[in-house]
């Protein structure tokens, strides 16, 4: 694992999703700010932590699946502070010379990133500090350690919901895909207002007025994300019933709705 040790630009000020993540998730790599605007979410709906914790458990799935149909190279955009296990461990524990590259554009991910992202000997992990925005950014950084010639399976687990359509969302995602060669996979899971409009609406507004953008998209909104591309069975569902049998249940996922879809899909 290489590259630079930095807390520079660190914005205390108002809450950042990757550490409101990480606070969700019970870590400690957080700031107050994220902890106030976290417990603002907790009252509109306690069950985000549990939403947290299933957006994981379908990532580990999803790689578990791409490993063991013979994906051996993984770009991760919108990494989130380190929690074990992390991808490459899911990864390189079925494929051990795997490759990832992990994406995220809080520096204190990438504080982080050198002592936690360690990856098996045969093996390759790299951290690369940079936004999903700057799509040009993403793949130059990751060809340095992805061969392009070879599938890649792209990972945007809740990260596009941060991404309003104004910033091209859409655009974005068909950017990075037309970057990787057929055989390529794209995974995500998405935030969706469609079980929980009240909540979702108040969850916005409050976000909003931190200064951080929350862009819940409609299943047909997110569906679109895969124009082109073939839906790995069972498709779009909600994200803790797609394969359930590649990991172990969630605590508290089947107490109440999850507000969000999951899927994974091929390139032809």
């Amino acid at each position: 694992m290489t590259g630079q040790h930095s807390t520079a630009g660190i914005d205390t000020s108002k809450p950042h999703p990757a550490r409101m993540y990480d606070w969700y998730l019970g870590g400690k790599d957080n700031y107050p700010v994220d902890e106030a605007m976290g417990r603002q979410m907790l009252t509109l709906d306690p069950r985000v932590p549990v939403m947290a914790r299933v957006n994981r458990a379908f990532m580990h799935r999803a790689t578990r699946w791409l490993a063991g149909h013979g994906i051996r190279q993984f770009l991760d955009v919108g990494t989130g502070i380190p929690t074990e296990p992390n991808l490459h461990q899911v990864a390189q524990e079925i494929v051990p010379d795997a490759r990832v590259v992990y994406c995220d554009n809080d520096p204190i991910v990438l504080a982080h990133a050198a002592a936690l992202l360690r990856g098996t000997p045969e093996g390759e992990t790299e951290y690369l500090q940079a936004d999903v925005r700057d799509p040009d950014a993403v793949l130059e950084g990751a060809r340095k350690i992805l061969d392009f010639d070879r599938p890649v399976a792209l990972s945007l687990v809740a990260l596009l919901h941060f991404v309003p359509d104004e910033d091209g969302a859409h655009d974005l995602v068909r950017r990075l895909l037309d970057a990787l060669p057929s055989g390529s996979h794209l995974v995500m899971t998405h935030a969706t207002a469609d079980f929980t409009p009240e909540e979702s609406r108040a969850a916005t507004e409050k976000l909003r007025a931190a200064g951080v953008t929350l862009a819940l998209r409609s299943r047909e909104e997110f569906t679109r994300f895969f124009t082109g591309l073939d839906l790995v069975e069972p498709g779009i569902d909600v994200p803790h019933l797609w394969h359930p049998e590649l990991g172990d249940p969630v605590a508290g996922q089947d107490d109440g709705v999850i507000p969000g879809y999951g899927a994974v899909a091929r390139k032809p």
